[in-house]
């Protein structure tokens, strides 16, 4: 019972990860229709700018976090005036095919930052545990510090951006314009300042999520990045246009890789090592198969 609380306790913790990360390419794609492949790379460099704001230049935590989450957001928002703005109108497939040449490029620039060496951040988590449970001898229950904050910031975050959404005239302006794009432009609404909007809200997420990852005592390289892969089955299970689904399908994923870590070496190790990064998409295949739009995506119904 002891290894299975554990489990999901650390599950929670990097599933808020996986849940901010999703919403992030939720925002993007409900504004403009478009499977933003480029968060990878937005998401390492909003850890490389949070280690250099923190330990390069010194500043506090909290401080790196917002800066390096507002120097993405700002060059989401040059990436989508160059590159996306250009493809409003063509082919949806063709806009998704530019941004995974964005994320070859940011890639690329991700390494020459990084220039080959590890970096840390100056979090002040650490390798910090608390104990839940156990006697004086010793701890049967302990999570890391940074396990229960990864959490309470994620969803804090998020709890914020739905209220957001929901409240302000600007969030509803995004939600009239994922909706119908020229419904809105006919209310008014600027659809080329929500395009903006959104990619500015995707890129400052996917910086907090790489700065949430690296937060645990360990260092963080540029290969890092394919950690946003393990977000597809979050996305596509949760449904690509729902934040709800995105907050529920990371939570799901997260939980689902650390049990599978903890038990499947024990009672399948014929599956072979590391297949806790293979579960997630054994889920997505299962998923599919049943709701081929998510849990709680929007059905298309297309007439012919």
């Amino acid at each position: 019972m002891d290894t299975f609380i554990s489990a999901v306790i650390d599950g929670l913790g990097i599933g808020a990860v996986y849940a901010l990360l999703t919403v992030s390419f939720v925002i993007i794609f409900r504004a403009t229709g478009v499977l933003n492949f480029a968060q990878p790379g937005l998401l390492i460099l909003g850890a490389f700018f949070g280690s250099w704001f923190g330990t390069s230049l010194g500043l506090p935590f909290a401080l790196s976090v917002v800066l390096a989450m507002l120097v993405v957001a700002a060059l989401g928002v040059g990436v989508e005036r160059v590159a996306i703005r250009p493809m409003i109108g063509r082919p949806v497939f063709s806009a998704a095919l530019v941004t995974v040449g964005l994320f070859t490029i940011l890639l690329i620039v991700a390494f020459r930052l990084f220039d080959s060496t590890a970096r840390t951040l100056n979090d002040p988590w650490r390798l910090d545990q608390i104990c839940l449970s156990g006697s004086a001898d010793g701890c049967s229950i302990a999570i890391y510090q940074s396990t229960v904050a990864r959490f309470v910031i994620a969803m804090t975050v998020l709890a914020l951006l739905g209220w957001w959404l929901t409240r302000s005239r600007t969030g509803l302006a995004m939600r009239a314009t994922s909706l119908d794009q020229e419904a809105a432009l006919a209310q008014g609404i600027s659809v080329g300042r929500i395009f903006s909007l959104s990619w500015a809200i995707g890129a400052a997420l996917a910086a907090l999520s790489g700065i949430l990852l690296a937060a645990d005592g360990s260092v963080i390289q540029a290969t890092d990045a394919l950690f946003a892969l393990v977000a597809l089955p979050a996305l596509i299970i949760g449904g690509l246009d729902s934040i709800k689904g995105g907050v529920i399908g990371g939570l799901v994923i997260g939980i689902l890789s650390t049990l599978v870590a903890a038990y499947q070496p024990i009672h399948a190790a014929w599956l072979g090592a590391n297949f806790q990064n293979v579960a997630p998409y054994v889920l997505m295949i299962l998923v599919l198969l049943v709701r081929p739009y998510g849990l709680f995506g929007t059905k298309e119904v297309q007439r012919v």
